[in-house]
């Protein structure tokens, strides 16, 4: 579960989404991993890569995928700096890590159809941030909908009532 609250995150849908994402990376299947906010990009159940310190992004290249992407949301190094600065943000702990997947859902213009219960429309728009899920072109495992939408209902998450999510 992510650790910022419902009330915090803007409702119960939120965080159900927040913990659809953690599912759908696969960080929050990682053991000893504090339900993904220490995991390392690369890492699986099998081999689980993590980072010991919340002070900071661990920024820490993962040469086979040119990737620094990092915490339960996987965030690169270069969007961290940006972030921190933004939502002044202390560190790079658990509930910073929340903050951000937030903004970034909020960027996206996702959090409306969240908020609603459309989740098909909400997963579209975000799509270009998590590779793991349906619609972006790269190249990584990408999740069905079907699979995300048990995942966010799992978690708590509402789907609008007669929409047809499942595509």
């Amino acid at each position: 579960m992510p650790v910022i609250t419902a009330q915090q995150a803007g409702g119960p849908n939120r965080t159900a989404f927040l913990d659809m994402i953690a599912w759908s990376e696969g960080t929050s299947r990682i053991p000893e991993s504090d339900d993904g906010y220490r995991v390392l990009v690369s890492a699986t159940p099998g081999k689980p890569l993590t980072f010991s310190s919340y002070a900071t992004h661990p920024d820490i290249l993962n040469s086979a995928f040119n990737s620094t992407a990092a915490g339960r949301y996987q965030l690169l190094y270069r969007y961290w700096l940006a972030y921190r600065q933004q939502l002044k943000l202390p560190d790079f702990s658990p509930f910073s890590q929340d903050r951000i997947a937030l903004q970034q859902i909020r960027e996206k213009g996702a959090l409306p159809f969240i908020d609603v219960g459309n989740f098909t429309k909400a997963v579209q728009l975000c799509s270009g941030i998590w590779a793991s899920l349906p619609g972006n072109d790269y190249g990584q495992h990408v999740n069905t909908i079907a699979a995300l939408q048990t995942a966010y209902v799992n978690a708590g998450g509402a789907i609008l009532r007669g929409a047809t999510n499942l595509a």
